[in-house]
């Protein structure tokens, strides 16, 4: 799978701990009847916002929990194949986010979510305050920055797209194959047993004969 430009965590357990950054990416595994939480510490009244979705394995779902440091859930999907949220922070604390593929009993899954808290710090030192209009090449260098934010975000998007398609065609292309395989064996027995056949109705069968004496 082609690497993701994220920023690399750890992924956990149920028990363990996670802290992230303001902004975050990770593309992880979730086993067959797992879990994985993820832990991220926020102050009051802070806008947050996850997004995620199955890459690949099964019908590309899982479940996804968003718990508040009273355990209060803020947000609870079952079996979606991808989706966003998008809170303010009620109170300072850590809070959980959790995925779940308990429902599947055979099926590991790849998924990948990005968690985004808070706003983005001013690209230019004391830009928030400023009186004076910034100058051209202050202008052009928050163009720029922009621009790469947007084509950032295609190049996730159209990774995640490809990573998706990629698993498809590799899913279809195993069971063509297993199909072509039962399709050749039972074509095979079908004319053997056919040659068998035409071969009986050819068989000379001679009467014995018996003798008798006077």
């Amino acid at each position: 799978m082609a690497p993701f430009p994220c920023v690399l965590l750890f992924f956990l357990p149920l028990f363990g701990s996670l802290r992230v950054s303001s902004s975050s990416e990770l593309t992880f595994e979730l086993p067959d009847n797992a879990k994985q939480c993820f832990y991220q510490e926020a102050d009051k009244e802070v806008k947050s916002t996850l997004e995620y979705q199955v890459i690949t394995g099964g019908h590309y779902d899982v479940d996804c929990r968003v718990e508040d440091p009273d355990g209060k859930i803020l947000y609870k999907e079952t079996k979606k194949q991808y989706d966003s949220f998008t809170w303010t922070t009620s109170k300072k604390g850590v809070f959980k986010v959790c995925f779940s593929n308990e429902f599947s009993t055979f099926t590991h899954k790849t998924v990948y979510f990005d968690l985004q808290v808070g706003e983005e710090p001013p690209l230019l030192p004391d830009m928030a305050n400023r009186v004076t209009a910034l100058t051209q090449m202050e202008s052009a260098c928050v163009s720029i920055h922009e621009a790469m934010k947007t084509v950032i975000d295609y190049q996730t998007h159209h990774r995640l797209r490809e990573a998706q398609g990629r698993s498809r065609a590799e899913d279809l292309n195993m069971r063509v194959l297993f199909w072509s395989l039962g399709e050749t064996v039972a074509l095979l027995s079908i004319s053997l047993g056919q040659v068998l056949l035409l071969k009986s109705f050819f068989t000379d069968k001679r009467p014995s004969t018996l003798g008798f004496g006077s």
